[in-house]
């Protein structure tokens, strides 16, 4: 990996801690986010030169934290300090007493991070895409893109957050347990996007992407933790580590998507896919059925599936009908309709997704599996017409290449 790869990639995985431990030292958002800013110009402008840190996200702390309290001290020549609340720790006074607190009560800055960001005083609509740009870095488009809505439509939810935040509205004060147990959903929300967009990388992007699967694994477990009892949270981790199990086995030599029932099941990470099934195991054994315990519940069905043929379609079928009750979607519907094509054919299946396509216009995936469906039943030019307009859609290269094969297809039959 060349030095700039190298340098985005740990600058991408030492985010989210490091703006959570600025923002501890600072208490203050915007403070945070440019004392950050500020450390990574520093490290790639000395990196370069005098070699990586041992400990890259220590080194942007410290960096960041100094920059930010020079910045402080040249304020306050011209102006009258700001009050205490407002600007805590600068000395580090205080620093045994938040390591003891936090170690007790979050155990991790980041965490600390995503429950202040999902504090109930910003609508829900403002709360993950938030949590998404100052956590871990993703930009409007990426975070847009996971919402469908357009970057304008984003870029105005996260300035009113961020106004409203600056304005004083949402104090930064840590929650209490019984408010960290009303945020927990929007939390847990929140590391599954995480997990989402690092896994919906192309093949190219996975060394700068990746580590945001590794790091919603840790968030999820680091969760478990704070509520070991919580099923829906038993469910959030057992997903992503089966979903995550099978990361070796996603792409070719050629970075061209292998779909799940062409992957080579001896390259998925047996590891993880036992500690998820122990997981969505016991979490069902509490009997309070939630989206992630079904959506990973789905994911054990195909891990334990040792070839494609053995999978059992209609079980599926059956989650996602149930998934479909608990939280409505068109995206979950398109999902079950690729086990309705296996389970009672192509042409039913395409039946269910067709009323989505307004909905899902801008939804590359919309796009793929209705071509593939009208392939099925051999109505080619609409098929070739849905391919098109996918490719036009396509947010990685190894989309678009995957489609392309099929239109390769389609041209010789």
């Amino acid at each position: 990996m060349s030095d700039t790869a190298w340098i985005d990639a740990a600058l991408t995985a030492a985010r989210p801690q490091a703006v959570g431990a600025l923002l501890r030292y600072f208490r203050n958002l915007d403070t945070a986010e440019e004392a950050f800013q500020e450390a990574c110009l520093r490290a790639l402008k000395n990196w370069p030169k005098n070699g990586p840190p041992r400990d890259p996200t220590a080194w942007l702390i410290f960096v960041g934290r100094n920059s930010a309290i020079d910045g402080v001290r040249r304020q306050a020549k011209q102006q009258p300090l700001p009050p205490e609340e407002h600007l805590s720790d600068l000395e580090d006074a205080e620093t045994a007493i938040a390591e003891k607190i936090d170690g007790s009560d979050y155990r991790d800055d980041i965490l600390r991070l995503l429950f202040i960001c999902c504090h109930p005083d910003l609508p829900a609509t403002q709360q993950i895409p938030l949590a998404l740009r100052i956590v871990s870095g993703l930009s409007v488009r990426q975070i847009a893109r996971a919402f469908l809505v357009s970057e304008s439509a984003m870029e105005q939810r996260i300035t009113r957050a961020k106004s409203r935040i600056g304005a004083g509205e949402v104090p930064f004060e840590a929650p209490d347990a019984i408010e960290r147990a009303e945020r927990l959903a929007a939390v847990a929300a929140m590391v599954y996007l995480i997990f989402n967009e690092g896994y919906s990388a192309g093949s190219g992007e996975q060394q700068t992407r990746f580590p945001l699967c590794e790091e919603a694994i840790r968030l999820s477990r680091l969760l478990l933790r704070i509520f070991p009892t919580e099923p829906e949270i038993m469910g959030l981790a057992a997903l992503l580590l089966l979903q995550n199990a099978r990361a070796g086995a996603r792409f070719d030599a050629e970075g061209s998507v292998i779909l799940l029932e062409n992957q080579d099941r001896s390259l998925w990470n047996r590891k993880m896919i036992n500690e998820g099934l122990a997981l969505i195991d016991k979490a069902m054994r509490h009997r309070r059925p939630g989206p992630y315990q079904i959506q990973a519940a789905i994911a054990a069905l195909h891990a334990r599936a040792l070839h494609a043929d053995d999978t059992d379609w209609a079980e599926i079928d059956l989650l996602y009908t149930a998934l479909e009750r608990l939280t409505p979607s068109p995206i979950i519907t398109l999902n079950r309709a690729v086990a309705v094509a296996k389970v009672r054919g192509p042409a039913e299946a395409l039946a269910l997704i067709e009323p989505l396509e307004e909905r899902l216009s801008g939804y590359f995936h919309f796009f793929g599996v209705k071509g593939g469906l009208l392939m099925k039943i051999g109505r080619t030019d609409e098929a070739r017409e849905a391919f098109n307009r996918a490719i036009s859609l396509a947010n990685t290269a190894a989309e678009a290449a995957h489609i392309r094969m099929h239109l390769d297809r389609l041209a010789q039959d």
